[in-house]
């Protein structure tokens, strides 16, 4: 019976094993954070099970209450729709007031749910502020400046600082969520994505090819990081993205950046906040980076952002699309992450959730903001 229960046990413990020797253990740590948590993928409330810093707030300015606000509500179709598809939050901002904000399943106003890849533009308005304070020179700067790995690599070392941003440096990735082995699995999970990010190598010519990843975004992110400590060696991006836009914006409640194991944060995700501070993002974005008369990022930058690059759809960290012949932007993350800004309509639109509930995105984002249009009187 002993030795039953021995080769049982080698059994059990040998894909385990298996894991470590190939540099696979990442999976484990996936494993620990989603289904042995009750998730079967990465969730709106996991920065509780990583490690964490803290984007600090300043002083708080409350959203201004539009006259309509408590007066309007959502219909009860489109309240269906929303509980129906996992939503926990739906907000309507509009000339810069609040008109209305719902919430559901348990969260609230202050409730702090994960960006995902919203954090991306976030990151892309970082790099406007790091080239305006000058620790940047431009977009069109050689990534290998501040990223030295790269600098033998012959696609790598021609790939601009920008690049990373608009998704056509050609670094060499594959965008997969749901496979267990991908890089960007590793790349949520894994413990240095310094070390995991710069090991790789281009695959693709400079400003030749868009594909979307979450590891341009990181790069940029590192980038930034080691631009900001070449001057400030104490400087992080969470500190940056605090003194720059989240103390000037004056949000109600600190934020949370997901950490690797080195102290690193994950750029391209994972920026933990609440809607109505999602809501104000957008909104600076809106009013061209301006915040209180006060200019947070040139307007020629935010401008660049949402202007189409290489496809219809994409500019720099900002998707793009059309509602009944209006153009919009919006920042998107996994799960049905959004920050609708519709210019013609002075508007913004923040739905959050569990899941996206499945469908088109663009048909999803359609009744996002014909709901939103007729709250306000707009439809």
């Amino acid at each position: 019976m002993k030795k039953i229960l021995l080769f049982l046990l080698i059994l059990l413990l040998l894909p385990f094993a298996w894991l470590y020797l190939t540099g696979n253990d990442f999976i484990l740590t996936g494993i620990a954070r989603t289904y042995l948590k009750g998730n079967p993928t990465a969730n709106i409330d996991d920065h509780q099970y990583f490690k964490t810093r803290i984007i600090e707030a300043g002083a708080e300015t409350p959203w201004p209450l539009s006259a309509e606000y408590g007066k309007v509500h959502l219909s009860d179709e489109f309240s269906s729709y929303l509980e129906k598809n996992d939503a926990v939050a739906y907000l309507v901002a509009h000339h810069g007031e609040l008109v209305c904000e719902s919430y559901f399943d348990g969260y609230n106003d202050r409730s702090k749910t994960n960006s995902f890849s919203m954090a991306k533009t976030v990151v892309t308005l970082l790099l406007g502020i790091a080239i305006q304070d000058g620790y940047i020179e431009s977009i069109d700067q050689k990534l290998v400046d501040f990223l030295p790995e790269f600098q033998d690599d012959p696609l790598g070392s021609e790939a601009t600082i920008g690049s990373l941003s608009s998704m056509s440096s050609g670094y060499n990735w594959d965008e997969s969520y749901y496979n267990p082995f991908s890089p960007t699995v590793q790349l949520y999970y894994g413990d240095d994505v310094v070390d995991f990010l710069v090991n790789r190598d281009f695959s693709h010519e400079v400003d030749n090819y868009f594909y979307y990843s979450s590891a341009s975004t990181q790069l940029l992110a590192i980038l930034i990081s080691r631009a900001l400590q070449a001057k400030n060696p104490e400087m992080t991006l969470s500190a940056y993205l605090s003194n720059k836009i989240w103390k000037p914006l004056g949000m109600n409640a600190d934020a949370l950046w997901h950490l690797d194991d080195s102290g690193m944060e994950l750029g391209y995700c994972c920026l933990n906040t609440n809607a109505q501070n999602f809501a104000k993002l957008g909104q600076l974005m809106l009013q061209n980076g301006k915040w209180m008369e006060q200019e947070i990022v040139d307007s020629s930058f935010i401008y660049l952002m949402h202007t189409p690059k290489f496809v219809d759809n994409y500019g720099y960290a900002t998707w793009l699309g059309s509602y009944e012949g209006e153009p919009y932007y919006y920042f998107r993350g996994h799960l049905g992450q959004f920050i609708i800004v519709v210019p013609q309509h002075d508007l913004i639109v923040v739905r959050l959730g569990k899941t996206t509930g499945g469908g088109v995105v663009e048909d999803n984002l359609s009744i996002y903001i014909k709901e939103a249009l007729s709250l306000v009187g707009e439809e």
